[in-house]
C-alpha cells in the first residue's frame, strides 16, 4: 500500500482532486490531504467538492510520502507560496518518487525547480511559464518523463490517473534521454587538405 500525499488549497480544481483521489483509494492505497494547514476547510472552484486538509505541509516528513499529487485551479499558485510544500514536491521528485500534476500544476514544478530539461504539459495557458523554467513543453493528454507525470486538463484525468498508478505498482520508467536537436548530432567535415 503506498501511501500519496494529495496537495491543495484553496479553489482546486473539483473533478482533479476527486477523481485521482478515488482511484487511489480504490485501487487499495493511503490518500492523505495535505495543504497550507492542518484542518482547514477547502471548496473546489467548481463549488463541487469540499474536503478538509489532514496534515500542514510542513507537518510531512519525506517518510510519509511514497507519491504527490497536485491538482490544478487555482490551487497551486498558492500552495507553491509554502516553502514546505514547495519542499514536499522537490524532495519526493529528487528521491525518485512519483510526482503527478495536472493543469495549472505545473506552476509548483516550476516553483520546485524540478522543470529544468524535463518534458511535460500543463493548461496551455502557462506553457511560457514552464518554458522560461527550462520544460520542454507538449501537447498530450499525459507525459511521463521519469518520476514527473503531467497532463493538461479534466479530459486527461484517465490517462493521468493510470499513469499515476502504474509508476506507484510497477515502480519508476527508465527516462528516455531527450532527442538531440538535427544540429547537434551533424557532423563535423572532414578537415580539408
Amino acid at each position: 500500500m503506498a501511501r500519496v500525499v494529495f496537495l491543495v488549497d484553496e479553489m482546486f480544481e473539483d473533478s482533479e482532486f476527486q477523481v485521482p483521489y478515488d482511484r487511489v483509494r480504490r485501487a487499495g492505497h493511503e490518500a492523505s490531504i495535505v495543504g497550507l494547514a492542518a484542518g482547514k476547510q477547502l471548496a473546489g472552484k467548481g463549488g463541487k467538492v469540499t474536503i478538509t486538509t489532514e496534515r500542514a505541509a510542513e507537518d510531512v516528513s519525506d517518510d510519509d510520502v511514497d507519491a504527490v499529487v497536485i491538482p490544478g485551479g487555482y490551487s497551486p499558485d498558492h500552495v507553491r507560496t509554502s516553502v514546505a510544500a514547495v519542499g514536499l514536491v522537490r524532495n519526493a521528485f529528487t528521491q525518485g518518487k512519483p510526482v503527478a500534476a495536472i493543469c495549472h500544476a505545473g506552476w509548483m514544478l516550476a516553483e520546485a525547480d524540478i522543470a529544468d530539461g524535463r518534458t511535460l504539459t500543463s493548461w496551455p495557458s502557462i506553457k511560457t511559464d514552464l518554458l522560461n523554467a527550462g520544460a520542454r513543453w507538449v501537447d498530450r493528454e499525459v507525459v511521463e518523463d521519469g518520476n514527473l507525470i503531467t497532463s493538461r486538463r479534466p479530459d486527461d484525468l484517465p490517462a493521468f490517473c493510470d499513469a499515476l498508478l502504474r509508476q506507484i505498482e510497477r515502480g519508476v520508467p527508465a527516462r528516455a534521454e531527450p532527442a538531440m536537436a538535427p544540429e547537434a548530432t551533424a557532423q563535423e567535415p572532414a578537415p580539408g587538405p
